[in-house]
């Protein structure tokens, strides 16, 4: 599946979301283990791999707060904490994309300033917007003159504020796909509200919603349950060793989550199935003819005997006269013996 083509085809009839690996920086400026993390992204599975693409004194001041577990993380300052990543630059992206190309995943970056946003555009095909962003008309309104689809993120905001940021983008004539999303590293499964993706559905009945997943990857099962509620694109954090230390590692899933996830999506489409309106299918032919129940006669009866009421039961197999044909059985007379169990057909009668 191609990023773009999703967005021409706005329906679907069965379980097929279109996977984000969301590398992010969990390569760590390592060129090495950002390969790494997109052949492994695309043997689990997934139809694109992103990353994040900024500079930190453009991104975050230097008095700006931690908003992650420090458990995990512990370096209290975004700016700091961001300094530490943002050392691939243009020539780092092209490697990563051309690669990508490669072994046939599709590159994405999220952009976080307008410079990253400019070397990108030669790069993605669709742009993705951070949920931090929503709010950033400017910057908004800058990725909208590329003219490229864009998937936008809504953690920590309100319906109000999703409806002004699709306004934006949608008054430049662009398309435009909804993630719902919770804004907590890790959320919490009881968090989650998945409920929030029906909510997106019916305010935003023309657009491509989705679920970016801030969980942690214990079973898949709350992206299984986004995908069964209609989410169409999943994202969801990708590094290569849960165990590594850092902000996103512990939270994110790795190449067997991946596979697990798309193993439970096969699992799916084979039960959801492929007819919409309910009909007998070929498996069920040998239980239609012998599950059913047929007309028979309780005793044995002789030819010219006008079968009653009392002479007849149901019983399987349903080969014979349904019992639908009660009334055209009944008071007719048999052409020839019958014996107790046996079924009667029309040849009987």
């Amino acid at each position: 599946m191609k990023i773009l083509n999703l967005f021409k085809k706005k329906k679907s009839s069965f379980f097929e979301p279109y996977i984000i690996a969301e590398a992010g920086v969990n390569h760590e400026c390592n060129m090495k283990n950002a390969l790494k993390l997109i052949k492994q992204a695309k043997e689990g599975g997934a139809h694109a791999i992103k990353f994040q693409t900024y500079k930190a004194d453009e991104l975050a001041s230097k008095f700006s707060p931690a908003y992650w577990d420090l458990k995990k993380e512990k370096i209290k300052n975004q700016n700091q904490l961001f300094k530490k990543y943002d050392k691939f630059n243009e020539n780092d992206y092209i490697r990563l994309k051309k690669y990508c190309d490669k072994i046939k995943i599709e590159f994405l970056s999220t952009p976080f300033d307008f410079n990253s946003a400019k070397f990108l555009s030669k790069l993605v095909k669709v742009f993705k917007i951070s949920s931090s962003d929503i709010t950033n008309k400017p910057f908004i309104k800058f990725l909208c003159k590329f003219k490229k689809p864009i998937i936008l993120s809504t953690g920590a905001s309100n319906l109000i504020e999703i409806k002004r940021a699709i306004k934006w983008i949608e008054d430049e004539k662009i398309n435009v796909a909804i993630l719902h999303c919770i804004l907590n590293y890790p959320t919490k499964d009881k968090n989650a509200n998945l409920r929030m993706i029906n909510s997106l559905k019916k305010n935003f009945p023309k657009n491509i919603i989705g679920y970016s997943d801030h969980t942690l990857p214990k079973d898949m099962f709350n992206i299984l349950i986004s995908t069964m509620l209609g989410a169409r694109i999943i994202e969801k954090h990708f590094t290569l060793d849960k165990k590594l230390k850092g902000n996103d590692h512990y939270h994110s899933m790795d190449k067997k989550d991946l596979i697990y996830f798309n193993q439970y999506l096969k699992r799916l489409n084979d039960i959801y199935g492929s007819f919409s309106e309910k009909k007998i299918l070929p498996s069920e032919k040998i239980s239609r003819k012998n599950a059913r129940r047929s007309i028979v006669v309780n005793k044995n009866l002789l030819k010219g005997v006008k079968i009653k009421l009392s002479d007849i039961s149901f019983k399987r197999p349903g080969t014979g006269i349904p019992p639908y044909m009660l009334n055209r059985v009944v008071n007719r007379r048999l052409k020839k013996n019958i014996f107790k169990d046996q079924l009667i057909t029309f040849k009987y009668i």
